[in-house]
């Protein structure tokens, strides 16, 4: 949990002081290696790893589009509503990959990303999140955060692919309750 914290730290000093800003509709690519810390059996990267790089590509555009203003600074923080994961091959020990963050839209409330892991030109796994902002209690407007922004466009309609993904997230939520 240490080195995640310094990583996010590091993030953040290099996206306030060193790293050029970023629009929130562009897709943000980073180079990374898997290293024996992220194997599990010292040999493939674990599935944890993949949540972890997916957070840190998250929280980059964040730091370093014009929405760190428009909400950390403002008493708003980013809560992960879901997130899914598909994977189709193992990133190996040593393996070099990129991941890119893709926005594919927003609603009320959320906004989503896919988030694709591609070794050599192939994609290796693809995660989707649903992140909104929460302050006082309560999810905050989308919209509104994302117009304060710097989004031009007052409108992207998320697929129904990605929709139908979480649908039944509180209906299991519910049914766990009862």
């Amino acid at each position: 949990m240490v080195y995640y914290w310094l990583h996010i730290i590091f993030i953040f000093v290099g996206s306030r002081f060193f790293w050029k800003n970023v629009h929130l509709e562009s897709n943000l690519t980073r180079h990374r290696r898997v290293s024996i810390l992220d194997c599990e059996a010292f040999r493939f990267m674990a599935n944890s790893k993949y949540f972890y790089y997916m957070d840190l590509i998250r929280f980059e555009i964040l730091f370093r589009s014009d929405m760190y203003k428009s909400t950390i600074k403002k008493g708003m923080f980013p809560v992960l509503g879901s997130q899914k994961i598909i994977y189709k091959k193992p990133l190996k020990r040593w393996n070099k990959f990129d991941i890119t963050l893709v926005l594919e839209g927003w609603d009320d409330h959320w906004v989503y990303h896919r988030q694709v892991f591609k070794r050599n030109n192939e994609v290796y796994a693809i995660g989707i999140t649903k992140v909104g902002f929460w302050k006082k209690h309560k999810i905050q407007d989308m919209r509104e955060i994302l117009l304060n922004s710097g989004v031009k466009k007052s409108e992207m309609v998320v697929s129904d692919d990605i929709i139908t993904l979480f649908k039944n997230d509180y209906n299991i939520i519910k049914s766990t309750e009862a």
